[in-house]
């Protein structure tokens, strides 16, 4: 089901159309708006965020080889152009598959960047939106309903659109550390978008958090939850 009119068949984006600088980005109003799929939403963007991984996407850096880049995303498979960037996308469901609870329309949600499943398909290996598949540099998206998040904040789209990468690479760092309650955890570059992420989970899994940082930013963790600071030169 859908909350859009028939007619509203295209829409506003910027298409990645190679590897390049920014020349090689082009902003269109004839896209096609995409068609959820059976297991997907359609997502009207709010915000979009712009990171690192949007411009290492663009340049080719994760290529493994060199020359054609044919291995240029995040899953070792070559980029098919043009593809609409942005992985941080916080936005509104206006329309769902078949297999969808009807419910989920007018959802405000976060998208998960790091997609297990896409097109009705579980991936063999992680795809990252926006890499292997279209992102949020455009008005609508659409995502396998599993990883469109529901989220209540009273934040705005855009300071949203800051948490998805920054907030999930710091849970998989603890994760992947198994840290527990308890447990003294040192965060160097906690100021940054994934350290001022990590310092703040790692307070709700029960750390104790001393976090790098300047003097400058200091209180700032303190006030995100940092119990020591330890100041660099």
């Amino acid at each position: 089901m859908s909350s859009l009119a028939p007619s509203d068949d295209s829409m506003h984006g910027v298409y990645l159309t190679g590897h390049g600088g920014p020349e090689v980005l082009e902003v269109r109003d004839d896209i096609p708006r995409p068609a959820p799929g059976p297991r997907d939403v359609l997502v009207r963007v709010g915000a979009a965020g712009v990171n690192n991984t949007d411009v290492n996407t663009r340049l080719a850096w994760y290529s493994k080889g060199e020359g054609d880049a044919e291995d240029a995303s995040w899953s070792g498979q070559p980029i098919h152009f043009p593809r609409i960037q942005g992985a941080d996308i916080c936005g509104e469901i206006v329309a769902v598959g078949a297999e969808v609870n009807n419910v989920r329309i007018g959802e405000r949600v976060l998208i998960e960047p790091c997609l297990q499943e896409h097109d009705g398909q579980d991936l063999a290996s992680a795809w990252y939106i926006g890499a292997e598949c279209d992102g949020g540099f455009a008005e609508y998206t659409k995502v396998a309903a599993r990883h469109a998040h529901p989220i209540k904040s009273a934040l705005s789209d855009v300071e949203l659109a800051s948490f998805p990468c920054s907030y999930s690479t710091a849970e998989n760092l603890l994760t992947r550390t198994q840290l527990a309650k308890g447990e003294r955890v040192l965060i160097t570059g906690a100021s940054g978008g994934v350290g001022s992420a990590a310092v703040q989970l790692a307070k709700a899994h029960g750390a104790h958090v001393i976090a790098v940082t300047s003097a400058a930013k200091a209180d700032a963790l303190r006030d995100l939850g940092a119990d020591e600071i330890v100041l660099r030169e």
